[in-house]
């Protein structure tokens, strides 16, 4: 069998996870060969959160998600281009106020129930009646809601079974990769009212598997939708989602047969990856940010001077260097520079613990301070291990006299505690989910997004104004140098350190095909199989 190691090659011009109970023939009751070619185990290291993709923003539970429930437009394999999917078409008027969008017709939702323009309707009903507590990304994409000024729909209409007519209140040149967002995913209204706030437990789409099971913090079953719209697909029977928080204990579990495929690998583990014939390694394109938070409406991070002491303070090369595989890249701006609108003329803080006392004496702080700094507790793509980049930042600040302490918290309250602004600082990170700056910059810390997805609390009027007009401008390059002037703006007045740029990667066995990495992080699991 000979060696692959599959690496998308992704040109940006515009820039425009998993779960499977095939275990080994002993453990299942059947033969090892049959099991690796209907079900697919993916090990991932945490759990979700709800398999309601509207009400969370967590990669862990998108990806779950996704394929359960499905978009009206989605993705392109190994690009952020849109493409079709539960709208063939659509047609935008000249004033580009209006969308109208044609449905595939004759799809079911998983509960037999019929796909239409009624359930789009519903759908958008439902989020636009909602708040920043239940629906944050959907806030995030239209500036508010219902009884919002700024909410950017003026309406969403059911012309037909089959068709649907969106309109807006302004430009919105994003819209369509907007729709392609996971949390904007269409579920089953007779499931909704049926399970109530039950729902994130029951999710009801119709994507290629269904759900089946959810043993929290061990297991996600999903079981072939054979009724899927797509013909011949999907080709697996089952996806089995395994949450395995170690590392270590998740590469051990892929080389000893038990899962196929793992996300979170160490960077010191792709030689063994690549050494051996019956494993392959999956890489995305660099499309996402890690980075440290500050939240400024805890005492000292008011201050734009101890942030930037705290930015001079850490030593990013050496900790990219120490540990980040194979394409990572010290991040200077808090979006990658494959998106549009990237500021390349910016200068990274130096690192010069001279210059962060410096900075803190003249911030009234010459003996430093106490802090808490929280440390993810599971691997995502832009942070594969959050314990030693918390460890290697906490002897960062010792240097120049700041004492931080490690906290940690299972995955949905460390989310849940930082999003509420309880933290000190905080290791978190994005991954572009439509390609465009606007969904790092304005989704992260625009103003309006406090109590959503502005963990940091940060709401400075000065890039709340150019957000808001980078969204209503449909001329690119006017938009790339809006976004670049923002990123100046962030750069004096830092909510976040940006840490690193990463080319995540993933091992699984060398048979598999039809799994796409792509740049958004996306887990899409409908052609996957085995050779």
């Amino acid at each position: 069998m000979n060696k692959r190691s599959i690496t998308v090659m992704f040109i940006l011009i515009c820039l425009s996870p998993f779960i499977l109970m095939a275990c080994s023939g002993e453990e299942s009751g059947g033969s090892e060969s049959a099991a690796a070619q209907d079900t697919l185990i993916f090990a991932r290291g945490g759990d979700s959160v709800s398999l309601d993709p509207s009400e969370v923003t967590d990669g862990e539970s998108e990806n779950v998600a996704q394929s359960i429930l499905e978009t009206l437009t989605t993705f392109a394999e190994g690009e952020t281009t849109v493409e079709p999917m539960l709208a063939t078409e659509w047609n935008e008027s000249e004033d580009g106020l209006t969308y109208t969008f044609t449905l595939r017709e004759g799809v079911k939702f998983h509960d037999g129930t019929d796909f239409n323009a009624e359930a789009v309707v519903f759908n958008f009903e439902r989020w636009m009646n909602g708040n920043a507590d239940n629906f944050p990304m959907y806030g995030s994409v239209f500036g508010g809601y219902k009884a919002d000024a700024a909410h950017n729909i003026a309406s969403v209409r059911a012309v037909d079974a089959s068709t649907v007519e969106i309109k807006l209140n302004g430009p919105q040149p994003t819209l369509l990769k907007d729709l392609a967002l996971t949390p904007l995913s269409i579920s089953s209204p007779a499931a909704i009212e049926q399970s109530g706030e039950e729902y994130k437990s029951n999710p009801v789409g119709t994507g290629p598997f269904i759900f089946k099971e959810w043993v929290r913090n061990d297991r996600i079953v999903l079981e072939k939708n054979s009724e899927y719209w797509l013909d011949g697909y999907p080709k697996l029977e089952q996806v089995i989602f395994r949450t395995i928080p170690d590392n270590s204990a998740r590469l051990n579990a892929l080389l000893s047969g038990e899962v196929d495929l793992i996300a979170g690998l160490d960077s010191e583990n792709h030689a063994q990856i690549e050494e051996n014939p019956e494993l392959a390694l999956f890489s995305r394109p660099p499309l996402n940010l890690g980075y440290l938070g500050m939240t400024l409406t805890h005492e000292p991070f008011d201050d734009p001077l101890v942030r930037q002491a705290l930015s001079h303070a850490v030593n990013k090369d050496a900790l990219v260097e120490a540990f980040f595989g194979e394409g990572a890249i010290a991040a200077k701006n808090p979006i990658p520079p494959a998106v549009e609108g990237y500021n390349d003329a910016i200068e990274p803080y130096p690192y010069d613990p001279e210059k962060a006392k410096e900075l803190l004496a003249e911030a009234g702080l010459p003996d430093g301070f106490e802090m808490e700094l929280y440390a993810m507790p599971v691997s995502r793509p832009y942070m594969p291990d959050g314990a030693k980049v918390a460890e290697y930042l906490q002897s960062n600040f010792a240097e120049i006299g700041v004492k931080a302490e490690i906290v940690t918290f299972e995955w949905a309250t460390y989310i849940e505690k930082a999003l509420n602004g309880e933290a000190d600082a905080f290791l978190l990170g994005w991954t572009g989910m439509n390609g465009d700056a606007d969904n790092f910059l304005y989704t992260l810390w625009h103003g309006d997004n406090i109590g959503s997805t502005n963990s940091t609390q940060y709401d400075n009027p000065e890039l709340n104004k150019l957000l808001d007009q980078a969204r209503t401008t449909t001329d690119q390059e006017e938009r790339n140098e809006i976004y670049k002037q923002a990123q100046v703006i962030m750069h004096e007045d830092p909510p976040v350190i940006p840490l690193v740029h990463t080319s995540p990667t993933l091992a699984g066995k060398e048979n598999i095909t039809g799994f796409d990495p792509h740049p958004t992080g996306r887990v899409i699991t409908t052609k996957i199989e085995f050779e």
